[in-house]
């Protein structure tokens, strides 16, 4: 665990015992930030820094308020929420009740710190094919989790109009490296390719999986999201945050296969209810995000997922 420099913002990060808040909390305790970690449940492994147990589905704002002003926090970051594993029901309050009682929280300060929230990609809902879209675009989410993610980015560009809050909304692509979540669609291949290399060989059956979406190596999203701290420039309230590309599902899979060595037989099988293939295709423009945050990706989505079988499969047999 490093120092904390006192003149570096002191960060809050809620969900951070999460995919991506774990990777966050490391990296923002190897900068020298000083750190409070911010999760539901106490993780086996303690992360770096202070540690609260916390739920802002249930917990008093008033509570929260009253942490962060103990903790002298400058920005919080909320990488809480999400929809892997979650039911409907579950997704309304991890996706919009926390941000509402976390604006609720900020309200009750004298001086409430920068917010950095992720947001998502699936905000927008589906693109023309071949289209790449800006911060301006229209944002017609196709799901559920895309409409709440898309109703607390409104809450928060709301509160920043106002002059309420300083915060920014990062519109993050599908993130993948270490510590991939099990119920994601690389989570899964990986699991059952653990699997097989305990047996000597895997069989996987894949849906064409023809979608074409932003990926973002996880390190370089978190890199991003340090950088949106405390930019040194104008930040808009919201930026995309992906590699500005398009690459299909079915190339992350393939890639995936390779990088764990494992003899792998793939059977082709159609689309739930004979249903054509995919063709969702998300593209983000990264113009505004590259100004403001002076940061560009510096990862590939190989290096991405050999971090991801690494820690899936760290032993070889």
């Amino acid at each position: 665990m490093s120092l904390a420099s006192p003149s570096l913002p002191r960060i809050a990060v809620l969900g951070a015992t999460g995919f991506i808040g774990r990777t966050l909390c490391a990296t923002l305790d190897e900068r020298g930030h000083g750190l409070l970690a911010i999760a539901r449940k106490e993780p086996a492994v303690m992360l770096p820094g202070a540690f609260a147990s916390f739920d802002l589905t249930v917990d008093p704002p008033a509570e929260l308020a009253a942490l962060l002003t103990e903790h002298r926090i400058d920005v919080v970051v909320n990488a809480a929420g999400g929809s892997w594993g979650l039911t409907d029901e579950q997704m309304v309050p991890a996706n919009l009740g926390m941000v509402t009682r976390l604006l609720e929280a900020f309200e009750a300060m004298a001086a409430p710190p920068r917010l950095v929230q992720i947001g998502s990609v699936h905000e927008y809902g589906l693109f023309p094919i071949g289209e790449t879209y800006t911060e301006g675009s229209p944002a017609r989410p196709s799901t559920l989790y895309g409409q709440l993610k898309l109703q607390a980015t409104e809450l928060i560009a709301a509160a920043v109009r106002d002059r309420r809050l300083d915060a920014v909304v990062l519109r993050l692509g599908n993130v993948v490296g270490a510590g991939q979540p099990a119920h994601s669609l690389l989570g899964v291949m990986a699991g059952k390719l653990a699997e097989g290399d305990a047996a000597g060989g895997a069989e996987l059956s894949l849906m064409p999986l023809t979608a074409r979406r932003e990926f973002l190596h996880l390190r370089d999203g978190v890199d991003a999201i340090v950088a949106a701290l405390a930019p040194a420039g104008p930040c808009p309230p919201v930026l995309n945050l992906g590699l500005g590309r398009a690459t299909s599902a079915r190339e992350l899979v393939e890639l995936l296969i390779e990088e764990s060595g494992v003899p792998t037989t793939v059977t082709e099988v159609p689309a739930p209810d004979g249903g054509k293939p995919e063709t969702e295709w998300h593209q983000l423009d990264m113009t505004a995000t590259e100004r403001a945050l002076d940061w560009k990706p510096a990862r590939s989505l190989r290096d991405a997922v050999a971090e991801l079988w690494a820690a899936a499969c760290p032993v070889r047999v």
